[in-house]
């Protein structure tokens, strides 16, 4: 029975092997450069010496957890990285929703095409391309202040004042990945049945109805799967665009986890500290995701897993 299961298991796998031999480049990248490097949370309970390696440093057990705690920064870059990536979701997270509803009913198929080049063309565009467009941008003689002075107005230093630095961090994200992520809602839609949008024309339902009472409720799975996964990421701000864009003046809305840890870390050599912040941020970002799926299963009962 054993070997019989075993050569029909042995004859699948030759069956499909070209569509394992795709599988296996995605998983030999999530196992080298996603579940190798996790050996190396061991650093953040080390006192990590280059010389001595990881398995020979000596332990340092919790200290640099309660260093962390204990720090005159540790409020100012937990509130900057909460408040930045709750903004980035309330703001950003509907936008594709709304783009793929709008797309859906564009029946022009040249129009839609349009659309979606040039929505999805900035998720192509480099994030070091896009700072330096907003630089440019928001320079003294750049296009915003270009047409603030013709229109009587002063010139601002835009990227000077940490007053503006989250709503320009917010604009530049939703420009980048609203296009390219509404993809997931276009899929959603093109599961909705005909006839169902076709029975809610002939009662009677206006555009604006069936959006509301049919479109939406048949990718509300979609939406909160995105939503859970969004959650989860909250603690998790990506640092490349905030480095790139922020300076001294603007430490005081800008400065996130994930900066401190590569000023720490990386600049200040301080590698079991920089650690036990990125392990720190992790985990909270895992009990957030958790939280985010329970709560969606009550309440949807849709989740994860």
């Amino acid at each position: 029975m054993y070997v019989t299961k075993k050569i029909e298991i042995l004859k699948q796998i030759k069956k499909n092997r070209y569509l394992y031999l795709l599988l296996f480049l995605p998983l030999l990248y999530y196992i080298l450069f996603h579940y190798l490097p996790m050996y190396g949370i061991i650093v953040a309970f080390k006192e990590y010496n280059i010389v001595k390696g990881m398995l020979h440093s000596p332990w340092a057990g919790f200290k640099y957890f309660e260093k962390f705690l204990k720090d005159p920064y540790f409020w100012k870059v937990v509130r900057n990285t909460f408040l930045m990536s709750i903004y980035n979701l309330v703001w950003g997270f509907p936008v594709p929703v709304i783009l793929a509803l709008l797309l859906n009913e564009v029946h022009i198929k040249k129009v839609k095409d349009i659309i979606q080049s040039v929505t999805y063309l900035p998720h192509f565009v480099s994030t070091v391309v896009v700072c330096g467009m907003i630089v440019n941008f928001l320079s003294t003689d750049g296009l915003i202040n270009t047409t603030l002075r013709a229109a009587g107005q002063k010139s601002v230093q835009f990227l000077m004042y940490p007053q503006y630095f989250r709503s320009l961090y917010v604009i530049s994200e939703i420009w980048q990945t609203a296009g390219w992520t509404s993809i997931i809602y276009l899929a959603a839609l093109t599961g909705i049945d005909q006839e169902v949008l076709d029975a809610a024309l002939i009662d009677g339902a206006g555009r604006l109805q069936r959006i509301l009472h049919v479109t939406l409720p048949a990718i509300a799975p979609a939406v909160s799967i995105m939503l859970i996964m969004n959650l989860g990421k909250i603690m998790n701000l990506g640092y490349e665009k905030v480095l790139l864009l922020y300076n001294g003046s603007t430490y005081e809305t800008a400065d996130i986890i994930s900066t401190y840890v590569y000023r720490r870390g990386i600049l200040g050599n301080s590698f079991s500290y920089a650690t036990a912040i990125g392990l720190f941020q992790s985990v909270i970002g895992i009990v957030l995701l958790i939280s985010a799926n329970k709560i969606s299963s009550r309440l949807s009962e849709t989740s994860l897993w």
